[in-house]
C-alpha cells in the first residue's frame, strides 16, 4: 500500500469536510469545531489556513483518492500535528505510514501530537512513528460536550 501526501489544495476541502463530519470519528477525535457541520466555518478556517506560512497542511492520497489530511501547526510556541484518517480506511496502516512520511517533511524538533485519553488507535500511530507520552491534561471536548482527558506525546 503506497500513500501520497500532497500539499492540501482548496480543491480537496470538500472532500476533506465530507471526511471530518464522520460521528465516530469525531467522537474519538473528541477536539473538534463546536458545529463541525459548519461548512461555511470549516471552508473559511482553511481558507486562513491554507495561506498561513506557518501550517503545512498535506492531504493523504491513497490509490488517487483523498483518505485524510495531516497537518503541522504552531500553537504557544509548540509545534503540533493533527491528522485525519477517513473511518473507511482504520486499521490498514494510513496514519502511522502518512505520519512516518509527514516526519521527514517537517524536521524541527520537538514536535507534539495530543490524544484523547480512549483514542488507543491513536496513540497506537504517535508511539509507533517515536513519540513518547510526557503527560496528560484535560480540556472541553466539543464532540462530547465534557471536559475529558487527553495525552501529550513528544517527539525530540
Amino acid at each position: 500500500m503506497e500513500i501520497e501526501l500532497k500539499a492540501t489544495k482548496f480543491s480537496d476541502l470538500e472532500t476533506l469536510f465530507d471526511i471530518q463530519i464522520d460521528k465516530k470519528a469525531g467522537y474519538l477525535a473528541a477536539f473538534t469545531p463546536k458545529d463541525p457541520a459548519d461548512k461555511v466555518a470549516y471552508f473559511n478556517k482553511y481558507k486562513r489556513l491554507l495561506q498561513d506560512p506557518t501550517v503545512n497542511n498535506q492531504t493523504i492520497i491513497l490509490n488517487n483518492k483523498i483518505v485524510g489530511s495531516i497537518a503541522k501547526f504552531i500553537i504557544e510556541g509548540d509545534i503540533e500535528i493533527t491528522y485525519w484518517i477517513d473511518s473507511k480506511f482504520w486499521g490498514l496502516g494510513i496514519a502511522s505510514k502518512a505520519l512516518d512520511k509527514f516526519l521527514t517533511l517537517e524536521t524541527q524538533r520537538p514536535i507534539f501530537g495530543r490524544v484523547a485519553f480512549d483514542n488507543i488507535g491513536s496513540q497506537k500511530v504517535l508511539e509507533k512513528c517515536g513519540f513518547v507520552k510526557i503527560g496528560s491534561d484535560k480540556g472541553f471536548a466539543n464532540a462530547r460536550q465534557m471536559k475529558i482527558e487527553e495525552f501529550i506525546y513528544k517527539l525530540n
